[in-house]
C-alpha cells in the first residue's frame, strides 16, 4: 500500500515538472518526446508512443515515442478507427485499456506491435477543442498487465498538456505569421514614403528647371523683330508649356523608377497639339503611331519639347494650304536600346524657315544634346526628322558595359 501512494506521488511530481517544462518550451517535437519518456519511466513500460491523426489518410502516425528503433518514429502508422487501441481511442475520445493478449486478440494490432510483441496497453485522446482529437498518447508493454484509473488520470492529465501545448502552437504560429504581415505592412509604407519623397524632390528639380526652359524661351519671344513673330512665338511657347503639364502628368504615375512610357504619353501630346490649333487647321491630319517606349523623366521632358516644337512647325510651314498630313512614328529601342522618332511632313518643309525657326532649330538640337540623341534631316516630298534617343534599356546596356 505504501509502495502505491509512493508511486501515485511519483506519478504526481512527474506531470507536474513536465508541466513546467512543456510551459518553457517552444518546440513541439521536444515537448511530445519528454512526454514519450516520462510516461514510460513513470508507469514502468518500455515503450510509449504519440499518434497524431491524420484526417487524409484516417490513421494515426507515429509522431514521437520512446523505446522505438529508428524507422519507428515518423513512418510507423495505425487505423483511425475502432479495429486498433489507438483508432478506438480516437474515435471514441475514450480511455482504452488492453490487458493481455487475450485482448489484444480483438484487435487489428498495427505491424509495430508484433515487431515488438506488445500486448498489453493504455490510451487516451490528446483532445484540443471541439474538432477531432490531435492523437492518442498510448504506454505499451511486452507483459500482460493491469492499469487502473490512477494510471489513466495520470496519462489524461499529461494529454490535456499536450493539447494545451499543440493549441499553444497553432496560435503562435498564426502570431507569428501576424507579425511577420504587419511587418511587411510597416516596410511597404516605408518604401512608399521614400517613393514620396524622391518624387516630391524629382518634381521641385524638374520644376526649378523646366522654369528657367520658359525664362528662355519668353525671352526668345520678346526678341522677335515683328508683331507676327512674337504671336507665332507665342503659340509654339503655349504649346511648350503644355508639353511640360503633359509629362508632369505622367510624372505622377511614374513610381519610384522615375521612367515614363513615352508612347502613350506622345499620342496625349499630338491629340492636345492638335486640339490647341486654330480652326482654319483642323483639315490637318496628325496621324500618331507609337509604341510603348520607357524612358527617363529627363529625356521625356526633352522629347516633348522636340516633337512640340517640330510638329507645330510643320503646322505653320509643311502644310502652308492647311492641308495635308503630318506622320509622327515612335518606335522602340534597337540592339543597342535606342529609340526612334521620325516626323513627316509633306509641303514646303522647316528648312525654308524664317529666323524664328532658326532660334527653334537651335533648341530642338540643343535638347536632343542633353539627352545624349541626335537629330538628322532626311529628302522628301517635303521633311523628313529622325531623332534618335536612349531608352531605360540603353541607359542600363551602357552601366553593364562601361
Amino acid at each position: 500500500m505504501i509502495g502505491h501512494i509512493k508511486g501515485l506521488h511519483q506519478q504526481q511530481a512527474d506531470l507536474a515538472a513536465f508541466g513546467g517544462y512543456a510551459f518553457r518550451e517552444t518546440g513541439l517535437f521536444r515537448i511530445f518526446e519528454m512526454a514519450a519518456r516520462t510516461c514510460a519511466g513513470s508507469l514502468g513500460a518500455r515503450h510509449c508512443a504519440i499518434g497524431r491523426y491524420r484526417c487524409v489518410e484516417n490513421d494515426l502516425l507515429v509522431e514521437a515515442g520512446f523505446g522505438w528503433r529508428p524507422g519507428i518514429i515518423g513512418t510507423a502508422v495505425s487505423p483511425a478507427d475502432e479495429r486498433s487501441p489507438q483508432g478506438r481511442a480516437c474515435v471514441t475520445r475514450e480511455p482504452v485499456v488492453v490487458r493481455g493478449s487475450q485482448e489484444m486478440h480483438a484487435y487489428d494490432a498495427p505491424g509495430f506491435y508484433r515487431e515488438y510483441g506488445i500486448v498489453s496497453t493504455v490510451g487516451v485522446p490528446i483532445v484540443s477543442g471541439a474538432g477531432p482529437p490531435f492523437g492518442v498518447l498510448e504506454v505499451e508493454s511486452t507483459a500482460e498487465r493491469s492499469y487502473d484509473e490512477h494510471d489513466i488520470n495520470f496519462l489524461t492529465g499529461f494529454a490535456n498538456v499536450l493539447a494545451e501545448a499543440v493549441a499553444a502552437h497553432g496560435r503562435n504560429r498564426v502570431l507569428r505569421a501576424t507579425v511577420a504581415e504587419m511587418a511587411t505592412i510597416a516596410a511597404e509604407k516605408e518604401r512608399l514614403q521614400a517613393e514620396r519623397d524622391v518624387l516630391a524632390m524629382e518634381l521641385r528639380h524638374r520644376v526649378r528647371n523646366n522654369l528657367q526652359l520658359i525664362n528662355v524661351m519668353v525671352t526668345t519671344v520678346l526678341r522677335q523683330p515683328s508683331d507676327v513673330a512674337r504671336s507665332r512665338g507665342l503659340e509654339r511657347m503655349i504649346g511648350q508649356i503644355m508639353s511640360l503639364a503633359e509629362v508632369y502628368e505622367h510624372m505622377l504615375g511614374a513610381g519610384i523608377d522615375g521612367q515614363v512610357d513615352f508612347g502613350s504619353y506622345a499620342v496625349v501630346l499630338c491629340a492636345n497639339l492638335h486640339a490647341q490649333r486654330p480652326a482654319s487647321e483642323h483639315a490637318i491630319i496628325l496621324d500618331c503611331h507609337a509604341e510603348a517606349v520607357r524612358v527617363s523623366l529627363a529625356t521625356a521632358t526633352a522629347l516633348g519639347l522636340v516633337l512640340t516644337d517640330l510638329i507645330s512647325n510643320s503646322y505653320e510651314h509643311a502644310c502652308s494650304s492647311h492641308r495635308g498630313r503630318i506622320d509622327l512614328r515612335i518606335r522602340g529601342g534597337d540592339m543597342a536600346g535606342q529609340g526612334v522618332i521620325t516626323i513627316a511632313d509633306h509641303d514646303v518643309g522647316y528648312l525654308a524657315a524664317t529666323e524664328t525657326n532658326h532660334q527653334g532649330e537651335w533648341l530642338v538640337r540643343r535638347l536632343m544634346q542633353q539627352v545624349r540623341g541626335t537629330l538628322d534631316t532626311g529628302p522628301g516630298t517635303g521633311n523628313v526628322w529622325t531623332l534618335r534617343f536612349p531608352t531605360i534599356d540603353a541607359d542600363r546596356i551602357a552601366i553593364a558595359t562601361a
